[in-house]
């Protein structure tokens, strides 16, 4: 993995923590995401301006990379419902990676060396040990544990379709664009649920007040420029050793619980995080 591909996915590795940060701390979950998406269509309009068109070939996967987004927040949000995220979830970002790098070898011929195997494997349970810090999370409900593995597979199965889609675009940039664009469904499914009804504009108004709105268009833009590079990534280096290191993200937050808010426990963090570190070290070393 080349030092620019890894310095790309470790970059938007932090991103992707500072943001999940942020959702963490909104009272109002359901407008984060709205916003999150909004940022994404918003980007994406952007983007259009200085991007080209798609290449046809790239089309098919834009398609099936916005379904699976939109499967995707519907699983982020009853996660949020049912389900403790900083057990479960890192349940789901710590398959990911061994999912794509199979979905990889699958559907886009590429082959790791048992070097890259062994690191994505090191990370990916670095990232799960997260879940098992206080208790055991497989002892949650069948729907808890069913929106995490549903998360996975959805996560890994749009990471394989991007990497291989962003490749055939021509131009990378415009796959981007066009897969946030995409997202403005998300944004007004959850406007006419929330708040499409008689005084719904009075409720909009005081949900964005209380929700903290700046902080969560923040953690939009954060989310839009953390996949963005990421993709572009994909055209750098192998699928599953992108995903490992971005997926690293999980352990991120859990260093900034950690060291800048006093969560606990702090060993057990300090412990998976040196896993994910020997994991992402071994990935620097294979070419």
């Amino acid at each position: 993995m080349s030092a620019f591909a890894l310095t790309l996915a470790l970059f938007s590795a932090g991103l992707h923590a500072t943001w999940n940060a942020l959702v963490k701390v909104a009272p109002d979950r359901a407008l984060v995401l709205a916003a999150i998406a909004a940022a994404h269509v918003c980007g994406g309009l952007l983007a259009m301006v200085f991007a080209d068109f798609p290449a046809a070939a790239s089309w098919p996967y834009i398609i099936a990379s916005t379904l699976l987004h939109y499967l995707y927040y519907v699983c982020l949000f009853e996660s949020y419902r049912f389900g403790d995220l900083s057990q479960v979830y890192p349940i789901a970002r710590g398959m990911a990676p061994m999912l794509v790098a199979l979905g990889a070898l699958v559907f886009a011929g590429e082959g790791l060396s048992l070097t890259a195997w062994i690191a994505i494997s090191i990370t990916s349970a670095g990232i799960m040990s997260i879940a098992f810090l206080r208790k055991n999370p497989l002892a949650a409900g069948g729907r808890t544990l069913a929106y995490t593995f549903a998360n996975g597979l959805i996560i890994a199965a749009y990471s394989v379709v991007d990497g291989i889609g962003v490749r055939l675009a021509g131009d990378p940039l415009g796959y981007i664009a066009w897969l946030f664009f995409l997202e403005f469904p998300v944004v007004l499914v959850i406007a006419a649920r929330r708040y499409g009804r008689p005084g719904g504009i009075e409720l909009a108004r005081a949900a964005f007040a209380r929700a903290g709105m700046a902080l969560a268009l923040l953690g939009g833009f954060l989310s839009t420029f953390s996949y963005a590079i990421v993709l572009y990534a994909n055209t750098l280096a192998p699928l599953g050793a992108v995903s490992a290191v971005r997926e690293s993200s999980v352990i991120i937050a859990a260093l900034i619980g950690t060291l800048l808010l006093g969560e606990q426990p702090r060993w057990p963090r300090l412990v998976s995080a040196a896993f994910v570190g020997t994991g992402i070290i071994m990935l620097a070393t294979v070419r």
